[in-house]
């Protein structure tokens, strides 16, 4: 009898200790086919964001932003779908450098550029496949990141990246700014993949984004023991 006194007590005392580290889900958490998957992440660095109905910002409007940072000190990215029309790859080098290429007069044929948001549009930055890599490239997950003039005279000269795309300016944030806009619904992630980055049809890459987007799930509500959907 004392034995299984014991072991009632024990049960008891378990089943406490557990129910304190608990996760509360929301009674109804089955949701439609067509909602968007929800998964817990720290930070939007190697995703996409993808613009919603819900971002007033016209410039953004149906966007698709590559995440390149993303920390205690605010967020950055470069916006993939949006063209500026078509540059000589000379001008883009001149912009880079302030040298003029006189030798070769193949730098004079025209390539797409994109507006890669507000800030910086001094600059230029050369997003690429991973096939391609110089002193200056930066590597991340799924791309690369140049903004050296020998980028610029490889693609000229056909030695550069086989897909690539070449921004003007970039998109940051301040410190918890992006997650107050996340948090208001005006933006979801996606998973990054190269067929979006390098689709050749702007549109397409909004669209294709947007299928495979999902919502955020903020960290600290894990750490808290407890799951807010948000929809």
């Amino acid at each position: 009898m004392k034995k299984a006194l014991v072991t009632f007590f024990i049960g008891v005392i378990i089943s406490l200790n557990f129910s304190a580290y608990s996760i509360d889900l929301p009674k109804y958490y089955k949701f439609p086919k067509n909602r968007l998957e929800a998964k817990f992440y720290d930070s939007t660095k190697d995703f996409f964001i993808v613009a919603t109905d819900e971002l007033k910002d016209s410039r953004f409007k149906n966007t698709v932003i590559i995440m390149l940072d993303h920390d205690k000190n605010g967020a950055l990215g470069v916006v993939i779908n949006k063209s500026l029309g078509r540059f000589s790859v000379d001008s883009l080098i001149k912009n880079l450098n302030g040298k003029i290429i006189k030798e070769k007069k193949l730098y004079n044929f025209e390539i797409p550029i994109f507006w890669g948001g507000p800030l910086d549009n001094d600059k230029i930055f050369i997003l690429h496949s991973k096939d391609y890599k110089n002193k200056k490239t930066k590597e991340y997950n799924t791309i690369s990141i140049s903004n050296d003039r020998k980028i610029l005279v490889d693609i000229a000269e056909k030695k550069g990246p086989k897909n690539y795309l070449i921004i003007n300016g970039l998109s940051a944030w301040t410190v918890g700014q992006l997650d107050g806009e996340i948090e208001r619904r005006h933006w979801n992630l996606s998973e990054i993949r190269e067929d979006i980055i390098f689709e050749k049809n702007n549109e397409k890459k909004f669209i294709k984004a947007t299928k495979s987007s999902f919502i955020r799930l903020w960290e600290n509500t894990k750490r808290n023991h407890k799951i807010r959907w948000l929809q």
